[in-house]
C-alpha cells in the first residue's frame, strides 16, 4: 500500500509549516531516509524524510505553501500505484481521529483535509467517477456551496463568492477560485477594500500608487483600459514598481506581530542606567585572557544585561508571567527569551532556567543558541517556553524603541545603545559631568501588569545594572 507522508508536528506549539523546497520530483525513486523536502516554521528549518521506499507518486503542495501539521503532503508507493486511493484511505483514517490533534482545532483540521482532498481530485481529468463529489443542487447557499477557506478569503478581500465560477467538485467554489479572481485585479487600498465589501464595483484600474484602486476610484468607477494592466500603468506613470508577496516566514512574523498588538494592551516605559561599572567590567573580562578562560574574555555587554535580568525578575514574578485568556500564569523559573536577527527573520531562542545559571553559563548558552539560529540547526523546543524576553537593538545605535510583546508573555525588555548623559555628581555642588548610560525600553501588557509595578521593576533593573559588580558578587 502507498505511504501518505504527513506534515510532522515540529514541537508542541507549531500549528503549521511552510514547504520551503521540494528536494524530489514526481516519479523519482526514494529510500525511506531520503530527504524529500525542507520545511520551515517561524522557528527553524527541517528536512523531512520520505518515510518509505518507493516512487514519489504525488506532491500535494507547491513550494512556499503553508501547510497545517498532520495534513498529507506527498504520496510514496510502487510504480503505477493509485495515489488517489491511498490519499482517500488516509483521509478516512484522519476523520476517525487517528492523525488529528485533539481539542478545538480538530474539526477545522478535518475540514481543511477534506478541502485539500477535493482540490486534488478536481485537478485531475482522469479522476474516477466514483471518487468525484456529486454536484450540489443550485439552491444551496454560498455558506455551503463555497468552501470555508474560499468563503473567508472572499469576505476578507471584498469579493462576492456567489459571482465566482467554481472549479471544485460539482462546481464548488474553492480557495484557488478566489485567488484567481484576485490575481486578475489590481491591489486595493484599505478604504477601497471596505467599499468592495459594501457591494461597490471594483474597477479594472486604479489611480493610486502602483496602480492601486482607491476609495475614490470605487465611486468614480474607472473603466478598463484595453491592453494596459495596473502594473503597466504604474511603470508608465511612476517608473518601475516592484511588488513582493508577503509569504513564508515573513508572513508568519507579520501575522504574529499584528496579533500581539491587537490582542494586548501594550504600554512602554523608558529609563536608563549608569553604564560606568558595566563597561569597566566588560573591559576587565575582555582582558582576562587565558588566565580565566577564553570564554570569559568573550562575555559581552548583552550577556551582562541578560544576567542582570535573570537575577532581578525573580523578585518581581508578576513580570515573569503569561496571560492566557482570563488567566495569569506566573512562573518561578526564568526562561529567558532573546531576540535574534537571522537571514530568515526574527527568532527567539530560550535560555532555560536562566535564574539558576552563572554569568559564564548564560553567555555560553546565548552564543550557542544565536549560532544555531543563524545556521538553521536550532531545535523547536529551544524556541518555545520563554517567560520573559529581551530584545537588543543597542548595537545599531537605537536610543529608544517599542519592543512588541512575545505573546503570551506580559513583558519584554528592549536594550538600547550606550550614550553620554549629564549627571550632577554632588547634590551640594553645581558640577555636571557626562557619564555613559545604557537605555532600556520595557513594554508590558497593561491587561496583566499596571504601570507602577512595571516601573518598580525597571528601576530595580537599572540599579542592578549600575552596580553590576555587586550583583555579580551576590551570584
Amino acid at each position: 500500500m502507498a505511504h501518505v507522508l504527513i506534515m510532522p508536528r515540529q514541537g508542541n506549539t507549531v500549528e503549521s509549516c511552510i514547504i520551503q523546497e521540494w528536494k524530489v520530483s514526481e516519479g523519482q525513486s526514494v529510500k525511506a531516509d531520503t530527504p524529500i523536502c525542507v520545511v520551515e516554521t517561524d522557528k527553524a528549518s527541517f528536512d523531512i524524510p520520505a518515510g518509505a521506499d518507493g516512487q514519489v507518486l504525488k506532491l500535494l503542495y507547491p513550494d512556499g505553501e503553508d501547510v497545517p501539521v498532520l495534513a498529507p503532503i506527498a504520496v510514496i508507493g510502487a510504480v503505477g500505484e493509485d495515489w488517489q486511493a491511498a490519499l482517500g484511505e488516509s483521509s478516512q483514517e484522519a476523520s476517525r481521529g487517528g492523525r488529528l490533534p485533539v481539542g478545538s482545532r480538530a474539526e477545522a483540521q478535518r475540514e481543511e483535509i477534506k478541502e485539500q482532498r477535493a482540490e486534488i481530485l478536481s485537478s485531475r481529468t482522469d479522476t474516477p467517477s466514483n471518487l468525484r463529489a456529486p454536484a450540489p443542487p443550485r439552491e444551496i447557499t454560498t455558506e455551503t456551496y463555497a468552501s470555508p477557506r474560499a468563503r473567508k478569503l472572499a469576505e476578507r478581500k471584498g469579493i462576492s463568492a456567489e459571482t465566482v465560477q467554481g472549479t471544485g467538485p460539482g462546481g464548488r467554489v474553492l480557495e484557488r477560485d478566489i485567488q484567481a479572481v484576485l490575481a486578475g485585479r489590481p491591489p486595493l487600498t484599505a478604504a477601497a477594500l471596505a467599499a468592495a465589501g459594501e457591494g461597490k464595483t471594483v474597477p479594472a484600474l486604479g489611480t493610486g500608487l502602483g496602480g492601486r484602486i482607491t476609495a475614490a476610484d470605487m465611486i468614480i468607477g474607472l473603466p478598463a483600459i484595453p491592453g494596459v494592466s495596473g502594473t503597466a500603468l504604474a511603470i508608465i506613470g511612476e517608473g518601475s514598481v516592484t511588488e513582493t508577496p508577503i509569504k513564508g516566514i515573513r508572513k508568519i512574523i507579520a501575522d504574529r506581530m499584528l496579533a500581539s498588538l491587537s490582542q494586548s494592551a501594550q504600554f512602554t516605559l523608558n529609563a536608563s542606567a549608569s553604564a560606568v561599572h558595566l563597561q569597566d567590567l566588560r573591559s576587565q573580562l575582555k582582558n582576562a585572557g587565558e588566565s580565566m578562560g577564553s570564554d570569559v574574555s568573550k562575555i559581552t555587554i548583552n550577556d551582562l544585561v541578560l544576567f542582570a535580568v535573570s537575577r532581578v525578575v525573580p523578585s518581581f514574578l508578576y513580570m515573569n508571567s503569561h496571560k492566557i485568556d482570563d488567566l495569569i500564569v506566573t512562573y518561578e523559573r526564568v526562561h529567558l527569551g532573546m531576540a535574534v536577527d537571522t537571514p530568515r527573520g526574527l527568532m527567539v531562542p530560550v535560555i532555560k532556567n536562566a535564574n539558576l545559571l552563572s554569568l559564564r553559563h548564560i553567555a555560553a548558552e546565548a552564543k550557542r543558541l544565536a549560532a544555531a539560529c543563524q545556521d538553521g540547526t536550532v531545535k523547536p523546543d529551544e524556541l518555545s517556553g520563554s517567560t520573559f524576553t529581551v530584545s537588543n537593538l543597542g548595537g545599531y545605535g537605537i536610543t529608544s524603541f517599542t519592543p512588541v510583546l512575545n505573546l503570551p508573555e506580559v513583558a519584554i525588555l528592549g536594550v538600547c545603545t550606550i550614550e553620554l548623559k549629564p549627571v550632577q555628581k554632588n547634590s551640594n555642588e553645581e558640577k555636571i559631568v557626562f557619564e555613559p548610560h545604557i537605555g532600556f525600553s520595557l513594554t508590558i501588557n497593561h491587561q496583566a501588569v499596571d504601570g507602577a509595578p512595571a516601573a518598580r521593576f525597571l528601576k530595580a533593573l537599572c540599579d542592578a545594572v549600575a552596580d553590576i559588580n555587586v550583583l555579580l558578587a551576590l551570584g
